[in-house]
């Protein structure tokens, strides 16, 4: 009978022995799964540094513009550097943010020892649309629209807010709005030109 009950010890031991060791080689798969591919793991990582670079000099663009829609305190920089309320040309600005926060299943960070240690439990991720329209009465100068995600990992010692995460990912989706405007400022430029020229036609 003891024999029989020091078998079965043995044998369950063993059992948990090679669970636990499934379970810690599972889980960074299944974290990658969630992200997507192993590439987009290691971006989430990269993210969750803390270490943030300092904002670029906003560039105003060629021309002044009066915001008619969005927060004055919510815009790239380069259109920020650009309001005038005495301007003819407007702007109009918005954003979307949408979650998509992913947690490993408990079943998994529960039994693998690496959890204890700052294994992620997950991440926090948001994703951000924006767009700017610039007009001049009912001409439309440029339609610029952008997508970014940011994503944070998590872990039983450490957690980012999702305000943080909203954050980085509303500076992601302006630097590509400015970038777009950058990459237009010939085309605007020369806009410009013609819009002086034809107010003041108009104004003599």
């Amino acid at each position: 009978m003891r024999s029989i009950f020091a078998t079965t010890v043995v044998l369950c031991a063993a059992i948990m022995t090679g669970c636990l060791a499934g379970c810690s080689l599972q889980q960074p798969k299944l974290f990658q799964a969630a992200n997507g591919s192993g590439a987009a793991a290691q971006t989430s990582i990269g993210t969750e540094s803390g270490v943030s670079e300092p904002p670029a000099a906003a560039h105003p663009l060629p021309f002044k513009g009066r915001l008619v829609s969005g927060d004055p305190n919510e815009l790239p920089p380069d259109v920020a550097a650009s309001l005038s309320d005495a301007s003819k040309i407007t702007f109009s600005y918005r954003e979307e943010l949408t979650h998509n926060d992913y947690r490993i299943p408990l079943i998994f960070t529960a039994l693998d020892p690496v959890t204890y240690l700052g294994a992620p439990l997950g991440d926090i991720g948001v994703s951000a649309f924006g767009q700017l329209t610039i007009t001049d009465g009912d001409q439309v100068i440029g339609d610029y629209a952008a997508r970014a995600f940011v994503s944070r990992q998590y872990s039983m010692y450490s957690e980012p807010t999702h305000r943080e995460v909203e954050q980085a990912a509303r500076a992601a989706v302006r630097a590509k709005i400015d970038s777009k405007l950058a990459a237009d400022s010939a085309r605007l430029r020369a806009a410009a030109g013609s819009l002086n020229a034809a107010h003041a036609a108009m104004e003599r």
